[in-house]
């Protein structure tokens, strides 16, 4: 039945406002059939400029001052909400001009849609409830309050680096231009977190924000928010504090886990207002806003930073598209190789080490394992001859300790160690599976028990110790034990330990973005005013490779294009409608009632609380029209096809065994309304088998006994009249599906277990990544340094220099005779380009290697001014300061710069004028002056 509208006011708007804290019945708080010109609430002016006609706004939501925050025009459910636009817009200006004061914000719905336009600010956006009086009131305090963000300074004490200066000012820009959605794409660990913190800071300083949510996908790395949050913005309150679980409305700062937050949201308990959050950042977006998590998203539409360090080539299209960005251009993006090649680095650069064991590369048969391990089968009463596995089978189908054992006896050969040369430095070793894991644990323990146990140890998420001060991972990234972290899944993503040198990929990867995200774990910098005794110096870390991935990756670059799965809720749904097709096409008409009822049934226990249902409300309100369902022609069906199966990936609590029962019944049942008997035969007979399954010894199984083994007999089956295989098909649905979880699932034997020695096929260095020439250059270097370190016991020059005694130049002379006598590559123009320092003499070189004198390279004096640079200029615009990174890149490119090259390419690309274009007469003096410094 068609709503009118006071029906759709009384019974869907009046409770929309409720549940916002609106009492429609309070004429305080909500004023109906607000009269422009009507008698005002005690306490407000008369009005200034009276105007011919009436008009009566439907609701007038009302401050705690009485005066009008806000105009609600209401429709009749039947009508597009769009038809109230322009009508609450001159509702607003007019009650504006009558009242004088702010103007008010402007709402129009039709009960099943809501419209929020925030006047003079941005275009209309569809919001899935109305804002809490505290809602509008901050609203109205960030409008009348807020300063221009492109004279807001940015905090460089919590991100300082000049890319991230860069990255904050094109945000900033944006939300000064009124976008409302961006991008960043910053390679891990170049400190996306400290980015979003300053710029959170940024909007709060400036007025633009008071509530900021800071969303991640797990809870070791909300620990990690919070305690970056605590360190950089101390004084601002956040949520949780330790042991809090409910989420309390007070604070400025919440950081919460997916999941966590989406419970909130359906909670109407405690109930959340959709307008609550100012600013939200997603951590890992790449991942986990597709699918139920995106409701988070449509639930909070506002201001939005997506966070990734998947390059820009490799993200999929749907993230770009959730940002408004354009496929393959983000806000703003920093690489690997900008920050590992930067000068000095941002970022840790790698060397790889693939190994390859015999059985990996030949696999495990009676040709590869040894003789001595064939007579040791033999005496086990094992067939020598059945054993045949592909090296691909190792840890799925075969597990071998003697492999695992040889990859944790190479790790430890090879490894980074510590200072002392002997304990390895921190570790992550990825394992496949939790088992895998454990094996690899218990390796280590057995070859090293001098260390008791605390060397190695698996972190899984799984495990309750792993969290919290002194749990796991907390031992793991500050406490000297333990060395290696075996790791499933948990340590891929994410988590920021400065000090891991070693990273062992006892796994074969699939996805090109994981790959890189594991990676990361190694490319931070040590934090240098905070060393840790188990790792003072870190200037490259190791892959172990053992499974061939760097290979991999050369070849597809792209990995595996994994294909989306559709929910099982969904898929059950799909069916359903189709056997409604069918039916309905085959004139069975009980058979499409009998699925209808089921169908609607199901419809009717879609979680309403989930904003994808709320938002849903008008394709949903067609459903309880009773015509609709009379004749549900093909139409019809693509509407509830295209619309309302894909609601059903809300549906989170269920019993999902049931539901695959379920799933093959309806499938089954479907093959033969089609008359496809080959494939229903298939389906009956795994439906069989899993009913075969079900344990009798377990009570409630044994209650069911009779109808279990008459549906394993052909009888049961064999029924002619479709309405009697219906019913059939019913019973088992109704009385077995629920006793689908006591199953007993015959998963076979389980992998072959073999503890066989196997052997090193070959080992060798990997070139890949930025550092290719910066291996050979740190070689050279330790070449110089070793033999400067050797000659210093004995030699009286070097002694003198060692002791900051003066030398003379034939002192100096005979020393560097002495050296290239010793090495011809030690001359002085190769120590420059070693040292990457274009003035230092040969003395000053020994004084360096000494420890006598810190030498900085002439790309670390041109990077450290400009840093010093920006930091003093921190309202530089984004255009401004890509203009000072291509300078600096410039200067570093060509050792020097002339007034006349800053009007000319590549300066023209920004602007055509060049430098003129981009900075004022008093800047450019600045900053030539700048350019004399570093480049004299």
């Amino acid at each position: 039945m068609t709503k009118t509208e006071a029906q759709t006011r009384s019974e869907l708007i009046d409770k929309h406002l409720a549940q916002s804290g609106w009492n429609v019945k309070d004429p305080m708080q909500v004023v109906e059939e607000f009269d422009i010109l009507m008698a005002l609430p005690e306490g407000i002016a008369e009005p200034r400029t009276p105007y011919e006609g009436h008009q009566f706004s439907d609701y007038v939501l009302l401050g705690k001052d009485g005066r009008p925050l806000a105009v609600v025009e209401a429709k009749k459910s039947s009508k597009d909400a769009a038809i109230g636009r322009e009508q609450a817009k001159q509702y607003c200006y007019n009650i504006q001009k009558q009242l004088g004061g702010e103007l008010p914000f402007c709402f129009y719905t039709n009960g099943l849609e809501t419209y929020f336009w925030d006047l003079d600010n941005y275009p209309p956006r569809k919001v899935v409830g109305f804002p809490t009086r505290d809602d509008l009131e901050r609203f109205q305090y960030i409008r009348r309050n807020h300063k221009p963000l492109t004279q807001e300074l940015i905090n460089t004490a919590i991100a300082g680096r000049d890319y991230q200066i860069r990255a904050i000012r094109a945000v900033l820009e944006g939300i000064e231009q009124k976008k409302r959605d961006f991008l960043l794409v910053m390679a891990t660990g170049t400190g996306k977190t400290r980015t979003s913190i300053a710029m959170v800071d940024a909007l709060m300083r400036a007025g633009h924000a008071e509530k900021a949510l800071f969303l991640v996908d797990r809870i070791a790395l909300r620990e990690q928010a919070l305690a970056a949050f605590k360190e950089h913005l101390p004084h601002e309150p956040r949520w949780p504090n330790v042991g809090e679980k409910l989420i309390a409305k007070d604070r400025r700062i919440y950081i919460s886990t997916y999941p966590t937050m989406l419970n909130i949201i359906r909670d109407e308990s405690q109930y959340l207002s959709p307008h609550f959050f100012d600013f939200i950042v997603i951590d890992e977006s790449h991942r986990s806003i597709y699918n139920t998590y995106g409701e988070i998203l449509d639930y909070f539409k506002t201001i939005t930073l997506g966070l990734t360090a998947t390059p820009t080539d490799i993200i999929d299209h749907n993230t770009f598209r959730i940002f408004h960005c354009e496929d393959g251009l983000p806000t703003f993006a920093y690489t690997f190789e900008e920050a590992a090649n930067n000068v000095p680095p941002y970022l840790c650069s790698f060397q790889v080490m693939k190994i390859q064991t015999k059985f990996q590369k030949e696999g495990i048969s009676k040709r590869t394992i040894s003789l001595e391990d064939q007579k040791k089968l033999l005496l086990e009463g094992k067939d020598v001859a059945e054993i045949n596995f592909e090296g691909t089978q190792l840890e799925k189908t075969v597990i071998n300790k003697g492999t695992n054992t040889l990859i944790v006896k190479e790790f430890m050969e090879e490894c980074i160690k510590d200072h002392n040369g002997v304990m390895p430095g921190k570790t992550i070793f990825f394992c496949s599976t939790i088992a895998h894991a454990r094996r690899m644990e218990d390796i280590f323990d057995k070859l090293y028990p001098q260390h008791k146990g605390e060397l190695a140890k698996v972190l899984v998420s799984e495990d309750p110790r792993v969290y919290g001060k002194g749990g796991l991972l907390d031992q793991f990234t500050n406490s000297d034990m333990p060395r290696v972290a075996i790791s499933v899944d948990m340590l891929d993503t994410g988590i920021d330990v400065r000090e891991i040198v070693n990273l062992v990929f006892a796994k074969p990867v699939y996805s090109y973005t994981k790959f890189w995200q594991m990676i990361g774990r190694g490319t931070r910098l040590l934090e240098i005013a905070k060393p840790k005794p188990w790792c003072i110096e870190k200037d490259v870390f190791l892959i172990l490779d053992c499974w061939d991935n760097f290979e991999y990756f050369k070849l597809q670059p792209k990995g595996k294009e994994l294909k989306q799965q559709l929910p099982l809720p969904v898929r059950l749904v799909g069916l359903r409608l189709d056997k409604i097709e069918k039916a309905t096409d085959t004139a069975q008409t009980t058979i499409t009632e009998r699925e209808i009822g089921k169908f609607r049934k199901q419809i009717s226990e879609l979680p309403q609380t989930s904003v994808v249902i709320k938002e849903a409300a008008a394709a949903l309100a067609r459903l309880e029209e009773e015509n609709f369902w009379i004749t549900l022609n093909h139409q019809k069906l693509e509407f509830l096809r295209a619309e309302i199966k894909p609601l059903f990936r809300t549906v989170s609590e269920a019993d999902f065994k049931a539901m695959r029962f379920e799933r093959d019944l309806l499938e089954y049942s479907l093959a033969r309304l089609r008359q496809e008997k080959e494939k229903a035969e298939t389906l009956k007979a795994g439906i069989v088998e899993q009913i075969s399954d079900l344990p009798l010894s377990v009570n409630f199984v044994k209650a069911e006994e009779t109808l279990i083994r008459a549906s394993q007999t052909n009888h049961y089956w064999a029924k002619q009249d479709s309405i009697e295989t219906e019913n059939a098909l019913d019973e088992l649905n109704t009385r077995l599906g629920p006793l689908m979880k006591f199953r007993e699932q015959d998963t076979g034997p389980g992998p072959m277990n073999l503890d066989l020695t196997d052997t090193l096929h070959h080992k060798e260095w990997v070139e890949f990544g930025p550092q290719h020439e910066a291996v050979s250059i740190s070689r050279y270097r330790e070449m110089v340094e070793a033999l400067i370190a050797e000659l210093t016991e004995h030699n009286p020059v070097l002694l003198k220099i060692k002791n900051g005694e003066a030398v003379t130049p034939d002192e100096a002379n005979a020393l560097a005779e002495l050296l290239h006598t010793e090495h011809p590559h030690i001359t002085e123009d190769l120590l420059r380009q070693a040292y990457k320092n274009r003035k230092a003499h040969f003395i000053q070189f020994i004084r360096h290697i000494l420890g006598i004198e810190i030498l900085k390279t002439f790309p670390e004096t041109v990077s450290e001014a400009f840093e010093q640079f920006i930091q003093q200029h921190s309202s530089l615009s984004s255009r401004q300061l890509e203009f000072l990174n291509l300078l600096k890149n410039f200067i570093i490119e060509r050792e020097k710069v002339e007034k006349k090259d800053l009007i000319n390419s590549p300066f023209t690309v920004i602007h055509p004028q060049g430098i003129r274009g981009v900075f004022s007469p008093a800047e450019i003096n600045e900053i030539l002056q700048l350019t004399e410094r570093v480049a004299a």
